[in-house]
Formats: structure tokens, C-alpha cells, sequence
């Protein structure tokens, strides 16, 4: 049985990417297999997938969630919004001096007012005046992981999106997705590489990390998925004919795993908890493409789950030795699956 601390490392904080290169594609990738690292180009990836491939892409786009406001005592307060409830409602995280009361007013970007409802364990509901999503992208910035450090700008607005993001929703973008753009989805495709999209909205609890030394006493955070009938008919297409499914960041591979927990692929919209660790048995993903991930974190878990634990460590003891560049704007990976 593995506990937390098989799951931290050190990082020079230099390695942590605090913007993105120029190009898209233009990171490295190191891919993971049982022969060990092998270091690579992401513009490489055509050549190592074959015809009748399957990419599943996560189309979740990223709102502009992060609202700083004003109560009507005068206290300030800091809005992330987590998820939308309807389309007046959204679930948040409010940091104030002191915690919102229900019924409380709170006045956003000098430009509106909410209204605080219940409070959802650590979220409270909050009752926008308007359509919500409008006015999130009017007026709310957007809301950069913590460990960057800079106020998001213009090239963070066009790149902390995916090229093919559609569906509003997200906090915290499919990072994997951000390495792809419109050229390598051509090569792919003239490859003979098929492509198929889910939607799961990234939440903030991404980015926190496991607190409980017991891996089995985590909560782990909900986030809400859907999966489309034409993805799950694609899908056992491609798994017919012999080809492989490769999932486009752990977003993907949650959303295809949560909906296949009956033994196979099932379209449509639910909430998952799924927590993924060493033992779990994978049952529809057979690649998949991500970055490098937090100490502690469950994404980490997730991909020693996926590729090998010692693989793993030794991956990220090497990437670390070849400065790869870390986290969401950081290089990408692509692990195969353990036998």
C-alpha cells in the first residue's frame, strides 16, 4: 500500500513554467514505455501513434472565474466560481475576513451584485443578477493556477485555452490540450489518427494537494463529465479494429474511466469522485498524453497508477535532470499503460 509521502519530490522551483514558449508545439515530450525516457519533440507525436489511433480530447472551456468584490459592510472578498449550477447559479470559493452569511450582498468587479445562498461544504451558492456565464466572460479575469505567478494578461486569455475548448465550464484548463494546435492536428489526422471529444469541467481542486498520510481517509473533489454516444460508438470502433485509445490529459482519461466503471464505455452526464491510485484497474485507456504533475498531488497518483509507480519516479527523477519544464504552461508525457 502506498501513503503520501511515496508521492512527493523535490523541484527546483526554476522548472516550473511561468509562461508558455512561443509555439504551441513546441515543447519537449519525453515518452515513458518499458524500454524506459526516451527524449522527444511534441511534434514527434504523429510518428509514434499509429492509423486507426484514437486521441480523446477533453472540450471543456475555461471561464473567466476569478472576481475580486466588495460586501456591503466594506470587507473585501475574493470570488472563485467552481462550477455552474444553473444558469442564474454558480457553486464558489469566497476568501473574506469573515465568511458570507446567506443573504449577503456582494458587489463584483464595480460592475454587479450577487446574492450569497447556502453554504455546499467549503463553496457557497451564489445567485447572479443576469445569465451567469455572461457575465463571468465580461467582466471576471482568468483564473491562473496558483503556482504561476503572474496576473493573467492577453496571451494568457488565448493560451491557458485548448485550440478545440467549446463547452464553458472549467477553472483550470485541460493542460495537456495546450500542446496541440491546428498543424499537428492536420499531420495527425493525415496519419490516419482519429479523433473523438468528452467534456469534463476541471475543478480548483486540481491543484489540491492530499493532506492525509492514509490515502484512503481522502476526499476526493467532484467534478462533473459527459460522454457522448458518438465518442462511445467511436470508441469501441476503434477498439474492434485494434487500435489504440489514448486519453489527452487526465481530464480525459477521468471522464472515459468514470463512465466505464459497469466494464465498458457508457454514454452520458454524471458527477465523478473518482480517486485513481496504484491497484486501479484501467479499463478503456491504453496511452495517454500529460504533463508533469504536483508532489502529493492526485494527479501524480493517477499516472503511477497508469504507467507504474517506479516508472514513474524514475520519469520525473529524469525529467527533472534534463530541466524539463513543469505543470500546466510545462512539457507533456506520454506514458503507456502498464501491463
Amino acid at each position: 500500500m502506498y501513503s503520501l509521502s511515496d508521492f512527493n519530490f523535490e523541484l527546483p522551483p526554476e522548472l516550473i513554467a511561468q509562461v508558455p514558449l512561443a509555439s504551441r508545439s513546441a515543447s519537449r515530450l519525453l515518452q515513458v514505455n518499458q524500454d524506459g525516457c526516451i527524449d522527444r519533440s511534441f511534434t514527434d507525436l504523429p510518428n509514434l501513434l499509429q492509423a486507426g489511433d484514437l486521441l480523446v480530447l477533453n472540450n471543456t472551456r475555461v471561464l473567466k472565474a476569478r472576481f475580486f468584490g466588495v460586501k456591503e459592510t466594506g470587507g473585501k472578498v475574493e470570488i472563485l466560481v467552481e462550477r455552474l449550477i444553473d444558469t442564474h447559479t454558480v457553486l464558489a470559493q469566497c476568501r473574506a475576513s469573515k465568511s458570507p452569511t446567506a443573504g449577503t450582498r456582494i458587489h463584483l468587479a464595480e460592475a454587479f451584485d450577487v446574492i450569497v445562498g447556502e453554504r455546499v461544504g467549503e463553496f457557497y451558492t451564489l445567485t447572479f443578477p443576469d445569465n451567469a456565464i455572461d457575465l463571468i466572460e465580461a467582466h471576471g479575469a482568468l483564473p491562473l493556477p496558483p503556482y504561476i505567478e503572474h496576473a493573467a494578461n492577453e496571451v494568457d486569455a488565448e493560451r491557458y485555452q485548448t485550440v478545440f475548448a467549446q463547452e464553458p465550464g472549467a477553472v483550470a484548463a485541460p493542460t495537456a490540450g495546450l500542446h496541440f494546435d491546428e498543424a499537428i492536428l492536420d499531420t495527425l489526422r493525415t496519419h490516419g489518427v482519429q479523433f473523438a471529444t468528452v467534456t469534463l469541467h476541471v475543478g480548483a481542486g486540481t491543484f489540491q494537494p492530499v493532506r492525509t498520510e492514509n490515502l484512503a481517509e481522502h476526499n476526493m473533489h467532484s467534478e462533473w463529465y459527459s460522454i457522448p454516444e458518438e465518442t462511445v460508438q467511436v470508441v469501441r470502433a476503434t477498439q474492434a479494429a485494434g487500435g489504440r485509445v489514448i486519453a489527452v490529459g487526465t481530464t480525459s482519461l477521468r471522464a472515459l474511466e468514470a463512465a466505464s466503471q459497469s466494464g465498458t464505455l457508457q454514454a452520458g452526464s454524471a458527477d465523478t469522485n473518482l480517486f485513481i491510485t496504484p491497484g486501479y484497474s484501467f479499463k478503456t485507456v491504453d496511452k495517454l498524453i500529460t504533463n508533469f504533475h504536483l508532489p502529493k498531488s492526485t494527479l501524480l497518483m493517477l499516472v503511477s497508477a497508469f504507467a507504474g509507480y517506479e516508472r514513474i519516479r524514475h520519469a520525473y527523477a529524469h525529467a527533472i535532470a534534463e530541466k524539463y519544464r513543469f505543470f500546466s504552461y510545462g512539457d507533456a508525457m506520454l506514458l503507456d499503460r502498464e501491463a
